[in-house]
């Protein structure tokens, strides 16, 4: 069986500096790590990290509390416009070569990944 709808297009990609709007981690900025599509989420590097408890194994018999990010949902998270360095809103229009991309609604100027 086919899936007939169209594939979500994100504010936000893999690789993006964001700022985070709510939360316990309001107002830092971090490095997307991943887009989880289907969640509508993201892992930004340094922001909202939890504590895992690993229990001893064969393969690692210390065990103990490992601390990683865990998922942001992506409404509270904004793109930082790279030029100012501030949070922006983005748009999607056609550059010089004909093709769609992401600018800052505040600058006007193109927003590269990364």
């Amino acid at each position: 069986m086919m899936n007939n709808h169209k594939a979500n297009k994100f504010h936000i990609r893999k690789g993006d500096t964001v700022k985070v709007l709510a939360g316990n981690d309001k107002d830092k900025t971090g490095k997307v790590l991943e887009v989880i599509s289907d969640k509508y989420r993201a892992i930004v590097e340094g922001v909202n990290i939890v504590t895992k408890h690993k229990k001893p194994s064969a393969t690692s018999p210390e065990g103990g509390r490992e601390q990683t990010e865990a998922a942001v949902h992506m409404s509270n998270l904004m793109v930082v416009d790279p030029a100012t360095g501030e949070a922006t809103r983005s748009g999607r229009k056609l550059n010089e070569s004909g093709k769609l991309q992401r600018y800052s609604k505040k600058t006007g100027e193109f927003i590269t990944n990364g």
